[in-house]
């Protein structure tokens, strides 16, 4: 079974002080439980790159690698998913391209948005932002805990919180029926993010 309890969403420029394989190997550590490598500003070489050393780091572990909207990135390193955007490449066409074993996940940020026939292709949702973030300045209104427990309550599929989260937010996401945190600022940006994930992971394990 999948778990998404503890999901990083690296950041290359967060990353930057210890660097982007160094800041994931750290969150391994930790505990973190999935790994998803986005990086809107990289070429797609540039991203191969980094997909293919994080492949390296994650092999023989149980933690999947997703790469955000590039099918031909996710396809060419042999990762284990691959994330859409609502703007982004369709999820029919992805798990066609990918094949049925790929873990794929669609962000949503409204109920109506459960409705797309799609839907029953994917493993996960991706909803947010449950708070407003500095990493994704163009996004939707914030949802607080109350609009995320109406999408989960009413998705198909397991819901990750997404959107100014931290530890302490746990025992809420897990309220409102999330099956996990997606986090960037939280492990990317922390002092020590081998010790901000095992907060993470602490909390979100003690609500289970």
């Amino acid at each position: 079974m999948l778990d998404f309890s503890v999901y990083l969403i690296t950041d290359a420029a967060l990353c930057a002080r210890l660097g982007l394989v160094e800041t994931v190997a750290a969150a391994l550590r930790g505990g973190v439980t999935a790994v998803q490598l986005r990086d809107k500003q990289a070429s797609d070489a540039e991203l191969i790159e980094q997909g293919r050393a994080l492949k390296g780091l994650l092999a023989g572990t149980r933690v999947p690698l997703i790469v955000n909207d590039r099918l031909e990135v996710a396809a060419a390193i042999d990762a284990d998913g691959l994330h859409l955007g609502q703007a982004d490449a369709s999820v029919a066409e992805a798990r066609e391209y990918l094949g049925a074993e790929a873990i794929l996940g669609r962000s949503v940020q409204t109920r109506e948005q459960l409705e797309a026939p799609e839907l029953s292709l994917v493993d996960y949702l991706g909803v947010g932002p449950v708070f407003a973030t500095a990493t994704k300045p163009d996004h939707s209104a914030p949802l607080g805990f109350e609009g995320l427990a109406a999408i989960c309550a009413a998705s198909p599929v397991p819901v990750v919180a997404i959107g100014g989260l931290s530890a302490a937010h746990a025992a809420s996401v897990r309220s409102a029926g999330g099956a996990g945190m997606a986090v960037v600022s939280a492990i990317c940006a922390a002092p020590d993010p081998e010790q901000a994930t095992r907060e993470i992971a602490e909390a979100f394990r003690a609500v289970f």
